[in-house]
Formats: C-alpha cells, sequence, structure tokens
C-alpha cells in the first residue's frame, strides 16, 4: 500500500525543537508539532553508546508528504542527530488518511454486502 503522507517523529534534549523544525523547514516541511516528554535510558546506555543522556525530551512531530521525507529526515540526521547537541533519532511512519491540510473529501469505500439472510419479499 502506497502513502500519499507520512509523520516524522524526531525525539531531541529539551530545547532543540526549533533547530528540528528549522531543518525540516529548509527542506519543504511546513511545520509541527512538539511535545515534552522525559527518556526513560539508564546509565548503561550512556556506556555502550558513550554519550550522556539528557532526560527532558522533546518530541517534534512533522507530518510531511512522502515524497519529501527522505530530504527531511537526511536534515534532521544532519542538523540534530546523535553527532550534535541536540542528540537526536529522527524516524518516519507512513498515515493512512489525513484531514485539516485542505477541503475535505470524502472516499467513497465499497459497501459489503449484508451476510445476514434476508427475508423473501412477497
Amino acid at each position: 500500500m502506497e502513502f500519499k503522507h507520512e509523520v516524522i517523529f524526531c525525539i531531541v534534549n529539551a530545547g532543540f525543537s526549533e533547530a528540528v523544525m528549522d531543518a525540516a523547514r529548509e527542506v519543504g516541511a511546513r511545520g509541527g508539532t512538539v511535545l515534552h516528554a522525559s527518556g526513560t535510558a539508564n546509565t548503561d546506555a550512556e556506556k555502550i553508546f558513550g554519550i550522556t543522556i539528557q532526560p527532558e525530551k522533546d518530541v517534534v512531530m512533522i507530518l510531511v508528504s512522502s515524497e519529501i521525507r527522505d530530504k527531511v529526515l537526511h536534515a534532521l540526521y544532519e542538523s540534530a542527530g546523535l553527532k550534535t547537541e541536540g542528540q537526536g533519532i529522527a524516524f518516519a511512519l507512513p498515515v493512512q488518511d489525513v484531514v485539516g491540510l485542505t477541503a475535505f473529501t470524502p472516499v467513497e469505500k465499497p459497501t459489503q454486502k449484508s451476510t445476514q439472510p434476508t427475508e423473501p419479499q412477497e
């Protein structure tokens, strides 16, 4: 199944959401939503990956057309990835339906035939 839109989630250290949005906008994203969160990684993860884990996070959700997904992900990697102060990760998920971006036009879906027996008509 092919999707027209995808949502990109970018999880960065608190305070780096503007850097995420600036990078995304440069390659065609329009806007996003920022959620404030707390990370749950333990000290063993810090030792394994060799990075300091800041518990306070910003989660930036960006709805984009599937056509620019790779450009946005690459821009986020460059500007806010693990090798930056933002220490961010990003991933994309497909979005089946979207309303609110343009005028809503319902898509007619095929109706299923009833599996219940019908009464004979006289």
